[in-house]
């Protein structure tokens, strides 16, 4: 994309005083990602969580030039060299830009929806298609509002064919999308459960989605789906439609037979009068779905049918996340083998500046050649090395022979290797140390074997992070709550058992106000790894005050003991107006100043100048019990009195802040100047209105190690507890109670989730591995097993147990080895 501001001022229709010229190439609405600031517009949209004006000033200062808004920005004359386009609606003027941009091309263009696959079906037309023609697609799961236009931004001269998604999460979305994207043809997936909570039926549901297939000339659908065929009569869509059935033999694709081989699936079907067969290299019901609507398009284009079951024999899982793990010799790497482009490659790399914050750590990449770019290589690599200077990489490692010869185009420290096992025998691959290291690379390149020979081998009990997941369950309480109102996000606990740092940074990343730790020693190490923003340590102890000072940690002081340390410690060292947050005891009568003691604590700090305070806070007793309103009420009545007590004797704003997680949910008029959100973040709540809107964010996985046939009457485990009734399958998985498996889940009291059923507990649980009994369930050795996720919630697994989540998820062991991922 490459447009003069002029040109983008009239494709929206901006209004702007003066205009200077310059060329824009690249389009952000992020201010944390912007790599050529000065051929970079900025758009600065509203949210209902954000809004991106407050940023502009940063941008500017660091190179930005060009931006559209909506509203007067501060100190816009002192930005003289900036072009201001100013419009009603900053989302509204990216996607008319967008549109604008898309009707340059007169190519095919798909468009693809439903509830689920629609990033599967894209990335697999992409496998199946890419070698023959030049496919642009939309990176990800960029299928929203605003993720559908930065999409159809990356249309170019080289594009033949168009591949993009989108999704929807409420009434009015899809018509807009449909003007971005305007298919050709288009794919309805399936209608399910996924964002369903602002539409009244899944009908309405579907009949928004089918809007984007207004324009079409041809629509791919399966019409075993009642919901579906009732939706396409409702909107009177009048294009050619192809369907697909496993029911109806006068479909254009009829599935006439479905075996399972094995591993694989054979699909047996009827086009045209013509019996044919695809061999898929998978047998879940879901992978299935989305081949057969893959299968239908190819049909559609005439590509033969021996080349059609060639290439689909040859579909390969899309990873749909990148994943962050720990490394050999204190390294971090970063998986990502997605995409291998260049748009794929930008994102994986703003994704490695994220976390590579703390000093001495080098930012390293592994990257294959890049296939199928559609542009001459020299041009390639010359921007390939344009992203890896702006991204401030230290250390590239190129594998395969393209990006080999044009050694010479990259200007920062590089190594080239003709091939992954050339690489892989070399000094080069045992010589990384204290770096992050981004993994990318075209899957013929076989880049899995890279990724585990730099991977610390680790115990095959793993749980998982889903940053995406953490960020939602963020932005939802936010929008609970004013714009002005802040945030104190609770990692104490190793983060409730997620991983302190990853939890911090992605946080920070989303401008959280402030983070929250129990001891010094955890916010310490917060800082080793980088984290630069506000913390907070709910209970310092008395020996810890030279590591408050030393790291920036801000304490809660509860004690006239320890307030009376500070302010010594404090003034011993000069230190000048430090922050604390006072605590006071408003009714949880664990720690906190009385509202007797309130006065006695005024006089102390007015007649010091070491401590200031920041905030003043309280914790309720039962915010989370219905029961206990009455109480909550009088806890939030106190310290009201007792904040406007202390404010009325300081000059400065003091921030108050008495709501937890559930005080968020049910007593959000009380949300003052800031609140603190905890295990909500992470998910979990007891609040029945309020679940289905979390998101899962941690989920324990092991995996089975042994299956033994055994007789009734045989007993299993220590103690012989595991006494069997009937000739059973017992698998052995390594969990155990050092690992976080609570004991009390053993003799059938729990169960772990393995393919789609539940396999109880037999006997004891033992320090390192468990038994379940899975006579009734297809299991392998190997075969992946849940303990808690989806499938089974923590509070699930807390009520068998009779605790609180809380317990379960701090519980899990530091050498169960945290993976983060990021879709």
């Amino acid at each position: 994309m490459e447009y003069s501001i002029d040109a983008i001022r009239e494709m929206t229709g901006a209004k702007i005083s003066s205009l200077i010229p310059s060329t824009i190439r690249y389009i952000s609405t992020d201010s944390r990602s912007v790599s050529f600031p000065e051929e970079t517009l900025f758009f600065a949209l509203h949210t209902q969580r954000n809004n991106g004006h407050k940023y502009i000033k940063g941008l500017y200062q660091i190179g930005v030039r060009s931006f559209v808004v909506s509203e007067p920005v501060d100190e816009q004359e002192s930005m003289k060299e900036a072009n201001f386009l100013l419009v009603n609606n900053t989302l509204t003027a990216l996607q008319m830009l967008a549109a604008k941009h898309r009707e340059l091309f007169d190519i095919p263009l798909i468009g693809i929806t439903g509830s689920n696959g629609k990033t599967i079906v894209k990335e697999w037309l992409y496998q199946l298609l890419h070698t023959d023609i030049r496919v642009t697609r939309s990176p990800r799961s960029y299928n929203s509002q605003i993720g559908v236009p930065l999409s159809m931004l990356m249309l170019n001269d080289e594009s033949q064919l168009g591949i993009f998604e989108a999704g929807i999460s409420q009434s009015g979305e899809m018509q807009r999308l449909e003007k971005v994207i305007r298919p050709k043809v288009g794919i309805l997936t399936n209608i399910g459960e996924a964002h369903q909570e602002n539409f009244h039926s899944l009908q309405e549901k579907c009949i928004e989605k089918c809007a984007l297939f207004k324009g079409c000339d041809l629509l791919i659908y399966c019409s075993d789906n009642v919901l579906i065929n009732r939706s396409i009569k409702i909107v009177g869509l009048t294009c050619k439609m192809m369907n697909w059935s496993r029911k109806d033999p006068s479909a254009t694709v009829y599935i006439s037979s479905q075996k399972e081989k094995n591993d694989e699936t054979e699909i047996t079907y009827i086009h045209n009068h013509h019996k044919n067969a695809v061999l898929l290299p998978f047998t879940d019901e879901a992978s299935i779905e989305n081949a057969i609507h893959c299968l239908t398009y190819l049909l559609f284009v005439d590509l033969p049918e021996n080349v059609i079951a060639h290439r689909m024999h040859l579909l390969e899982p899309v990873a749909m996340r990148l994943e962050v793990k720990e490394g050999k010799n204190n390294c971090l790497l970063i998986d990502d083998s997605y995409n291998s482009d260049l748009n794929s490659l930008a994102i994986a790399l703003d994704f490695q500046a994220r976390r590579t914050i703390k000093q001495g750590v080098r930012r390293t990449v592994i990257l294959s050649d890049i296939l199928q770019s559609g542009m001459p290589s020299f041009e390639l690599y010359a921007k390939v090395n344009h992203l890896l200077v702006a991204r401030r990489i230290d250390r590239l490692i190129g594998i395969g022979p393209q990006i080999s010869v044009h050694s010479s185009s990259f200007q920062i420290q590089s190594d080239f290797f003709p091939d992954t096992k050339a690489f892989l025998g070399s000094a080069c691959c045992r010589s990384f140390r204290d770096e992050v290291i981004l993994v990318k690379g075209a899957r013929s390149f076989h880049f899995e074997d890279v990724f585990e020979q730099l991977s610390l081998k680790v115990h095959e009990t793993i749980l998982e992070v889903n940053l995406n997941n953490l960020v939602e369950n963020f932005n939802y309480y936010r929008s609970r709550l004013k714009p002005q109102t802040k945030i104190v996000a609770m990692v104490k606990a190793f983060a409730y058992g997620a991983g302190s740092y990853e939890i911090a940074k992605t946080l920070q990343d989303q401008r959280c106000d402030y983070l929250a730790v129990a001891v010094a020693d955890e916010g310490a190490e917060l800082r080793k790894c980088g984290i630069y923003m506000p913390l907070m340590v709910m209970n310092p102890e008395m020996n810890s005050l030279s590591t408050l000072f030393d790291n920036s940690l801000e304490p809660e002081v509860y004690s006239f003991k320890l307030l009376h340390a500070l302010i010594e410690a404090a003034e011993r060292q000069g230190i000048f107006n430090y922050p604390i947050h006072l605590k006071l005891d408003t009714g949880m009568h664990r720690l906190g100043f009385t509202p007797d003691e309130l006065s006695e604590v005024v006089s102390i700090l007015k007649n010091q100048k070491a401590l200031m305070v920041r905030s003043v806070f309280s914790h309720l007793a039962g915010s989370d019990s219905p029961q206990l309103d009455y109480y909550t009420k009088q806890q939030v009545e106190l310290f009201t009195q007792c904040t406007d007590q202390l404010q009325a004797v300081f000059s400065h704003k003091i921030i108050r802040h008495i709501l937890n997680t559930a005080g968020i949910e049910r007593f959000a008029e009380s949300q003052m100047e800031m609140v603190r959100l905890g295990i909500g973040l992470y998910g979990i709540t007891s609040n029945p209105a309020v679940l289905p809107l979390l998101k899962n964010v941690s989920t324990l996985k092991t995996t089975i190690l042994q299956i033994r046939e055994l007789s009734a009457e045989e007993t299993v485990g220590y103690g012989r507890r595991g006494a069997l009734t009937r000739k059973s399958r017992i698998a052995a998985i390594p969990i155990g109670y050092a690992d976080g498996l609570n004991r009390l889940l053993g003799n059938r009291k729990g169960s772990v989730y393995v393919n789609g059923k539940f396999a109880p507990i037999v006997g004891n649980v033992c320090m390192d591995v468990t038994m379940i009994d899975v006579t009734d369930i297809p299991a392998r050795e190997g075969d992946p097993v849940i303990v808690f996720g989806e499938e089974q919630s923590v509070a699930e697994l807390a009520d068998k147990l009779g605790t609180i989540p809380y317990e379960v998820i701090t519980s899990i062991s530091n050498r169960v080895k945290r993976v983060y991922y990021q879709e």
